[in-house]
């Protein structure tokens, strides 16, 4: 006998073989039963957050003595980041990883890493991610029928740019900046100087080769693997936010495994967040010593006068609930 949870047939989906896939299955024969979750994310295969959802899927098979199994689908196969939330949030899909930038756009309190200079280092940045803050962020996707299990390291995001270097914030002023979809990374670009402009990571790369943007803002691995480097020679790390992925299941989906599934579940996440951490930090290095090589300018400019400048935008948001959430990260941790 089979237990089978069909997708629905969205039609962005038609151009996919697997728009009728399993979600969560429990196939039961005589000897076994074996509860599977499709986990589908949009980048590429050779990324530390891929690995680390393949080691997840070995850790979820082993603790539970291969009762449970994680299907994992990359490279957009299933669609971009907020089409597959959507297929989270009607049980259609198992798992997701997402940027917690967008996630600004479901739940408010996501907003807080988009905040730049939020956090004073990167030990400052994880004490608060491990501790009851980080959770609570966490559990607030529930309201949307989205409930987090981790964080995934994603580094630190920097300015690079094709024509210029950036050593503080005037270099900015009327320079076109692709950012996130996210209200507060155009506020934060717009604060320093520069002109936010919103493009999809996949149109980057041509973007930056034509002009329609001057620069860009992310962190080492990513500036390496998407080929920036090879248009854009000028990579300044000022760090000014620390934007975690986030990984996903569906409420549906959680609500309708066992207790001991979801323990298992929870513990295969925990140790991969160990292991991409881990991983993360040599893809980093590996990443400047890349672009360096192949000829990229990589500037360590003074942080203090980004931080000023930012300053007006932290006041700015008194009154908001996420002030309240800044005030405790740079408070209580």
């Amino acid at each position: 006998m089979y237990k089978i949870h069909l997708q629905r047939p969205f039609g962005w989906l038609g151009r996919t073989a697997m728009a009728a896939a399993l979600v969560l299955a429990a196939g039961c024969d005589q000897f076994t039963e074996v509860t599977t979750l499709k986990m589908a994310h949009d980048l590429n295969e050779q990324t530390p957050v891929h690995k680390a959802m393949v080691y997840m899927a070995d850790r979820l098979e082993e603790l539970s003595d291969g009762k449970m199994r994680i299907e994992v689908h990359a490279s957009g196969v299933l669609g971009n980041e907020r089409e597959l939330m959507e297929l989270l949030q009607i049980g259609s899909l198992g798992m997701t990883k997402v940027s917690a930038g967008p996630m600004e756009n479901f739940v408010s309190e996501f907003q807080i890493f988009s905040i730049p200079f939020a956090f004073r280092d990167r030990e400052h940045f994880w004490n608060v991610l491990e501790g009851d803050l980080g959770r609570e962020i966490l559990e607030s996707s529930e309201r949307v029928r989205l409930r987090g299990l981790g964080y995934y390291d994603a580094g630190s995001r920097s300015f690079y740019a094709v024509n210029r270097q950036i050593n503080d914030p005037s270099d900015l002023a009327g320079m076109k900046i692709r950012v996130l979809e996210s209200q507060t990374a155009m506020r934060m670009v717009s604060t320093l100087g520069g002109a936010p402009t919103p493009v999809s990571w996949g149109e980057l790369y041509t973007a930056l080769q034509q002009g329609v943007v001057d620069g860009a803002e992310n962190n080492p691995p990513s500036f390496y693997l998407s080929g920036h480097y090879e248009v854009a020679k000028y990579y300044s790390l000022n760090e000014h936010t620390s934007i975690p992925d986030v990984v996903l299941i569906s409420t549906h989906i959680w609500n309708n495994l066992e207790p001991q599934e979801q323990a298992w579940l929870q513990q295969a996440m925990d140790d991969s967040v160990v292991f991409q951490r881990k991983l993360w930090d040599e893809a980093t290095q590996e990443a400047l010593d890349a672009v360096k090589a192949a000829g990229v300018e990589v500037i360590y400019p003074d942080k203090e006068p980004f931080m000023e400048s930012i300053r007006p935008m932290h006041e700015s948001l008194r009154g908001q609930p996420v002030y309240e959430l800044l005030q405790r990260v740079q408070n209580d941790y």
